[in-house]
């Protein structure tokens, strides 16, 4: 068994984490550490596990007892910890905020995209994992990029769930202001643009054009809905056989013939991309659940093949319905 510890064990990723990894076969939770709710009942936080799990949040930190890390925090509080903490040499990492992401001198993560870097994540022993916009938007792209095909600014709209926001009460998260309602925020400067640069370039190294991405609010508690606009000669019958081969190894990862909706993916690891052409405009529509797809279900399948499993075990969810 892979005996697991999470640290910022509160959040709403972390509450998915945790469903995950308590219904894994080969997985077993050591601790959860959550300073401000050390001794209550992790079911009293993440009430959809009643009746799932007797586990309490701890303040303490038995590394030498785990095999693998998971952090659920905030920006900037991995990297303090890891600066601040005897990290056994052989305990393996998987950072869920984006203190890792970027290469930059002396960080050794993985960028931790399955289709982008399945290799390099099954021999990695730190893993960074991607953000649930760059996640998204990524997955809709990439094969573009490894046939050197994104020669101009791309367009992007997307829409996330309030859950993206994360469990901490915000004016622009409450429900009341929310429901009914729509907002952009951060256009063209979201945080998650440097690190969908830094992949496209990895497949496509001549890669200088800009990403021209506006974030939406939606009404809606989770998923993540994009639509992308790419200028492009080659057919439709074409790019689809493109994005066909290169997501034909990966198991979460679908394109669909057919228009797609947020529904479909909903309490999944999967992405569903759609394909139209429209004169020379490629609409590519890529849809996530972003607490899964979008972080937990990737961290989790990013740890399958950290420990060479089979990359499907315990994320073998279900759509959520109507």
């Amino acid at each position: 068994m892979i005996k697991v510890g999470i640290v910022g064990g509160a959040g709403y990723t972390a509450g998915e984490l945790i469903r995950l990894l308590i219904n894994h076969p080969e997985t077993e939770i050591i601790f959860i550490n959550s300073l401000s709710n050390a001794g209550n009942k992790v079911a009293d936080v993440h009430e959809g596990l009643y009746g799932d799990t007797d586990l309490e949040f701890t303040d303490q930190l038995p590394l030498d007892k785990i095999d693998v890390l998971f952090f659920c925090m905030g920006y900037g509080d991995t990297q303090k910890f890891i600066e601040t903490h005897n990290i056994p040499e052989n305990l393996k990492l998987i950072d869920l905020s984006m203190d890792y992401r970027i290469k930059r001198e002396g960080n050794d993560f993985v960028y931790g995209l399955p289709e982008l870097n399945r290799r390099s994540i099954c021999s990695a022993k730190h893993v960074a994992n991607p953000g649930c916009f760059a996640t998204c938007i990524q997955l809709g792209i990439l094969p573009l990029a490894k046939h050197l095909m994104l020669n101009d600014d791309i367009i992007v709209n997307a829409i996330t769930g309030s859950t993206g926001a994360g469990v901490k009460p915000k004016p622009n998260s409450h429900f009341s202001w929310r429901d009914n309602n729509i907002s952009i925020y951060k256009a063209f400067e979201h945080q998650h643009i440097p690190e969908i640069k830094q992949s496209l370039k990895q497949l496509q190294n001549s890669f200088n054009s800009e990403i021209d991405f506006i974030p939406y609010r939606g009404a809606f508690p989770r998923g993540i809905f994009a639509t992308i606009i790419v200028k492009t000669k080659t057919t439709l019958e074409e790019i689809e056989k493109i994005y066909i081969d290169y997501y034909a190894k990966d198991s979460f990862t679908h394109i669909i013939n057919k228009d797609i909706d947020l529904k479909q993916v909903i309490n999944t690891n999967k992405c569903l991309i759609h394909l139209e052409k429209h004169g020379d405009k490629l609409l590519i529509v890529s849809c996530i659940d972003n607490l899964l797809k979008g972080a937990s279900g990737q961290a989790v399948h990013n740890m399958n093949l950290m420990f060479n499993l089979e990359e499907t075990i315990g994320l073998h969810l279900k759509p959520s319905g109507f």
